[in-house]
């Protein structure tokens, strides 16, 4: 499977703390991240690739969203 990279806007504590706030999909529109449950580094089983993963609620959906890098994608 391919990873599908994503525009995703994000807060930033002055302590380095970064959190997906916002997200826009394939279908080019935005969706609010209504609540990220989970945060820790782990592989993307489905896709390959590492980094941090971020289990989100979007719109009553649990998506996996990782940060590797700059660069931001979901597990499809």
């Amino acid at each position: 499977m391919e990873k599908v990279f994503l525009n995703v806007q994000c807060e930033c504590t002055p302590e380095g703390v970064v959190t997906p706030v916002r997200l826009q999909w394939i279908n080019r529109k935005w969706y609010d991240v209504d609540r990220v449950l989970e945060v820790g580094r782990a592989p993307s089983l489905l896709t390959g690739g590492k980094g941090i993963r971020y289990v989100c609620r979007v719109h009553d959906r649990m998506i996996k969203l990782f940060r590797d890098g700059d660069r931001w994608y979901a597990e499809p």
